[in-house]
């Protein structure tokens, strides 16, 4: 299976090109936006395509050509503006759905937040607010697309060294998890099609990331 990593040079996109790299089902393309970005993916064996999120979507559909999955994992990061956070977490990722499915690529994992939820959105920090929304209206617009889509969202990210074990369920208690550990719970949905039509929380936990995937 031909993976497109949609911003792959962000913290869990680099661990997941790796772990895409690292498995025997799958291969990694990487969607970057310089080419300066490109020598880290070369050499794990991995094509890139140089692509701005915020171009066409048929920009974004030329990387996606041939590819069996596409995975969304771009952020605009923590210190951008309102504008910013639109411009990538929503209107990004709505384009690379438009694009998958212009390339008639079927598979789609989106990274997504902890808790999108109406509530969430009401609830969270004013600064932090627009990107709640953003995400969830980003995942409602991919669960009403024809896609095959799998929804991840993870607890507070740390760049701790992955265990190979977490909690993953429709809803689970706040806690932290592993950039790395998100990364290979992708990989495992990416070669589990029963994760297709799931949306689920992931934190740390004690279950084998495989048994983990399947018990979804």
């Amino acid at each position: 299976m031909n993976v497109l990593v949609v911003g792959a040079n962000g913290q869990i996109g680099k661990h997941l090109v790796s772990s895409i790299q690292n498995s025997d089902k799958l291969k990694a393309k990487a969607m970057i936006r310089k080419e300066e970005q490109a020598s880290y993916f070369k050499e794990l064996g991995a094509e890139t395509a140089v692509v701005d999120l915020e171009s066409s979507i048929d920009a974004i559909a030329k990387a996606a050509e041939g590819m069996d999955a596409v995975v969304f994992t771009a952020g605009s990061g923590p210190h951008t503006g309102k504008d910013k956070t639109m411009m990538i977490d929503l209107d990004g990722a709505v384009k690379t759905i438009k694009a998958a499915e212009q390339a008639g690529v079927k598979r789609f994992v989106m990274v997504s937040s902890f808790d999108t939820s109406r509530e969430a959105i009401l609830e969270a920090p004013e600064s932090f607010s627009p990107y709640v929304a953003a995400k969830h209206y980003a995942d409602e617009w991919l669960k009403a697309s024809d896609l095959d889509y799998t929804i991840v969202q993870p607890g507070m990210l740390t760049n701790e060294e992955g265990t190979g074990q977490v909690q993953a369920q429709v809803e689970v208690d706040r806690g932290e998890v592993p950039r790395q550990d998100v990364a290979d719970v992708i990989t495992a949905c990416l070669e589990n099609d029963s994760t297709i039509g799931k949306q689920f929380q992931l934190v740390g936990g004690n279950t084998h990331i495989k048994q983990a995937v399947n018990s979804l």
